[in-house]
């Protein structure tokens, strides 16, 4: 254990510079021209073009009808088909039996992967990670199922959409006790298999992988293998969407909760931001409550191993739990409630859709202050896939988006706004949009205004004042 320690110290470490080195955002190969000097006139032209000052566009986000036809397709069948079967196998624990075909972790695990395969239209690449586990004087092999979506545009962005498949009895190490693991996590399982079956029905520009991991519930080591070897090969992860016990019952909130340490500032906020409002362009009697936090309090997640070398990561889990429930036989299938279970897998393919089918994320812009209070340069390379941009200018003590400002991709990349308050620091973001409405994720926010340290302080990245 000291050395896994060890370990992640330095891979937290080396993840702080890189991300100081802009190599953990997607940076598209662009050169950014050098905006022109602040001055009081509004009609200037530079390399980006002619300036445009508090533009109009009728290109905004919307709700794409080729993304509310895939959450039509969402089946509450075959989400009750996935979570009995998943808890049909008697336990799914880390030290269970990994040679029958009908009980324990490894039947498991093969029936899981023979399902992306099936689901998965011919389109999803599909493989075990394996990983040694060894806990509390115990040793079992495990893998990781992995499917991916490769993606067919130019970025190399990845998606990660996640859920872990074993279960436990109260003893963590008992392989051989029933476990039946239903909502906790055959929900998030039985989410994953849905999600794959109706996005692989489409190309998306962004690479998506549905990782099912493994060994969670002693420590969430699958997912830290994933990590660490993601962080190491130098995959672009640009989110990571962790479902953990998100079946619902009947009777509670139609609502989810949403996890993400550090909010105002973090990258975990900023995709808990996007999470929140693009799932409320979809589902809005479905909304998303946010809480500043990497997680319930005493309790873990598999995201935390992504966040830990600096990856964007939020967990996602159902509006009110059951402590009675928690590691219990009483959590079976016939308790969850699959209408509850079905949006939860609407609002997740709908983030995922627009996450993998809008535009690349761009850079942050180069934000110059303009002799009149209360107004700003923005200069950016606008990308040839993109119809409009929207633009966030964030009050840095709120938590959600504002009205955001909109251009058209004629008139972006050299934009002044005007009628800022010049009292108020804001964190600035952009994000792209295609011609059906689908928006990417948005690029890093910068800090501007007097309480950032200096104008163009990313958000997050440097010490706030």
């Amino acid at each position: 254990m000291p050395k896994l320690v060890n370990r992640l110290f330095l891979l937290i470490a080396l993840s702080t510079l890189l991300a100081g080195c802009s190599l953990l955002s997607p940076q598209p190969d662009l050169v950014i021209p050098t905006p022109p000097p602040a001055t009081p006139e509004l009609l200037i032209a530079n390399e980006a073009g002619e300036l445009v000052t508090d533009p109009v566009s009728d290109v905004v986000p919307t709700v794409d009808p080729a993304v509310e036809r895939l959450i039509s397709e969402v089946s509450q069948q075959q989400l009750m088909a996935y979570v009995r079967q998943l808890e049909g196998f008697g336990t799914r624990n880390a030290f269970s039996d990994t040679q029958s075909e009908t009980f324990g972790i490894g039947a498991a695990r093969r029936w899981i992967f023979n399902e992306f395969v099936r689901v998965g239209n011919g389109r999803l690449n599909v493989e075990f990670q394996d990983f040694p586990l060894s806990y509390a004087g115990y040793v079992a092999d495990q893998s990781n199922v992995v499917a991916t979506l490769p993606g067919k545009g130019g970025g190399d962005g990845v998606i990660v959409i996640m859920a872990h498949y074993d279960s436990r009895p109260p003893d963590v190490t008992d392989g051989f006790s029933r476990s039946t693991g239903a909502n906790d996590n055959g929900s998030g399982v039985a989410l994953l298999l849905e999600t794959a079956r109706v996005m692989s029905s489409r190309d998306w520009n962004q690479t998506v992988v549905f990782l099912a991991t493994s060994a969670e519930e002693q420590g969430s080591f699958g997912a830290r293998y994933f990590a660490e070897n993601a962080f190491l090969d130098g995959k672009n992860v640009i989110s990571v969407l962790n479902y953990d016990t998100v079946g619902g019952r009947l009777g509670i909130p139609q609502s989810v909760r949403l996890f993400a340490v550090d909010f105002l500032t973090s990258v975990h906020g900023a995709l808990g931001r996007y999470y929140e409002y693009v799932g409320g362009l979809y589902l809005p009697t479905f909304p998303v409550t946010i809480f500043d936090a990497l997680d319930r309090e005493g309790r873990w997640g598999d995201h935390r191993e992504f966040v830990a070398v600096g990856f964007p990561a939020i967990r996602l889990v159902e509006s009110i739990e059951d402590p009675d429930l928690i590691n219990s036989n009483r959590d079976t299938w016939s308790l969850i409630d699959y209408s509850y279970l079905q949006r939860m897998v609407q609002l997740n393919v709908a983030v995922a859709a627009n996450l993998a089918g809008g535009p690349y994320q761009p850079a942050p812009p180069l934000i110059t202050p303009m002799a009149e209070p209360g107004a700003f340069l923005l200069t950016w390379s606008v990308a040839p896939d993109a119809a409009g941009y929207a633009i966030s200018f964030r009050p840095s003590g709120s938590a959600y988006y504002p009205a955001f400002r909109y251009v058209k991709a004629n008139h972006a990349g050299n934009v002044a706004l005007t009628g800022l308050d010049p009292n108020v620091t804001y964190a600035v973001s952009i994000a792209a949009l295609n011609a059906q409405g689908l928006i990417g994720g948005f690029s890093t926010e910068q800090l501007i205004g007097p309480g950032s340290a200096s104008t163009g302080t990313v958000a997050g990245d440097s010490p706030q004042p």
